[in-house]
């Protein structure tokens, strides 16, 4: 199962006394597409923990993040729980920072599972410029986040791949 699914129950008569039958049916939780945050840091010791400890000064939890040596520099980019008081943080400490939107699934810790969402997405001719994973703070499940130019038409792709599940 590649997303949270909820179990509820409905009763339905059936053909003989119209006696209620408990029915399973299940709901899966919408893959959305989230906020990125990326910035450019000076690659050296210590650049990383500055801006890690001002958004945790603010009590910006930080989801997941990814960080890539680039010509000197760090590409740094990361999901954070409260986006708006992000990109102030980043704002009062000089940073410069593009938003994009990323499509983001929430799998279970089991093999073969980022297998099926990858090859969803390729059948799809979505290509995935960039993944990076992180962790659901409320149930630990694994999340991925992939970079990719058609975010929403993935979480589209995710969804039904979660409710093929």
């Amino acid at each position: 199962m590649i997303a949270s699914i909820l179990t509820s129950t409905e009763f339905s008569p059936t053909a003989q006394g119209c006696r209620a039958v408990p029915e399973t049916t299940k709901e899966v939780t919408p893959m959305p597409t989230t906020k990125e945050l990326t910035i450019r840091l000076e690659d050296r010791p210590g650049t990383l923990a500055k801006v890690c400890q001002a958004l945790a000064e603010h009590k910006v939890n930080i989801l997941a993040f990814q960080s890539v040596p680039a010509e000197g520099e760090s590409v740094v980019r990361f999901i954070a729980d409260n986006p708006a008081t992000a990109k102030k943080v980043l704002d009062n400490q000089g940073l410069r920072y593009t938003e994009t939107d990323v499509a983001q699934i929430k799998l279970p810790h089991q093999p073969g599972e980022l297998a099926r969402a990858a090859s969803r997405l390729g059948e799809a001719n979505i290509n995935i410029n960039y993944a990076y994973g992180g962790v659901d703070p409320s149930t630990n499940a694994p999340l991925i986040f992939f970079g990719v130019r058609e975010a929403g038409q993935a979480a589209t792709i995710l969804d039904r791949t979660a409710a093929a599940a």
